[in-house]
């Protein structure tokens, strides 16, 4: 685990990205302000602190205590056709995939070079 710089889920569609969910220490927020500038360029630079893990398969690193995040998107459509005969991929915006694309690798990219990890 201490290995591991982050961990990061995608699991509600691909709706515009608003930001991140993220479980980790406060004092690391203003070292993603970074992040956060470029992804303003979209309106993804929302990074919300929760205290359970932003996603159901990174729980076990996040309650290791590695810093983990959700992509937050606008899910406002999502259950319309979650787990339905229609969900399809011809429903998934291709603009919108491509911001969650690009909100996840700024994400990973940033990660991986802070010259030091987040706290934990």
């Amino acid at each position: 685990m201490a290995n591991h710089v982050g961990a990061i889920e995608s699991d509600s569609g691909a709706g515009h990205p608003l930001g991140f969910d993220a479980k980790m220490n406060p004092a690391g927020v203003r070292l993603l302000q970074p992040l956060q500038n470029v992804l303003k360029s979209f309106g993804a630079n929302v990074i919300k602190i929760t205290n359970d893990s932003p996603g159901a398969d990174i729980a076990p690193l996040a309650k290791a205590g590695v810093p983990a995040f959700g992509i937050m998107q606008d899910a406002r459509t999502y259950f319309y056709y979650h787990h339905t005969a229609a969900d399809t991929l011809d429903k998934v915006i291709p603009a919108q995939l491509r911001e969650n694309a690009a909100a996840m690798a700024v994400l990973g990219y940033a990660l991986a070079n802070m010259p030091q990890p987040l706290p934990r």
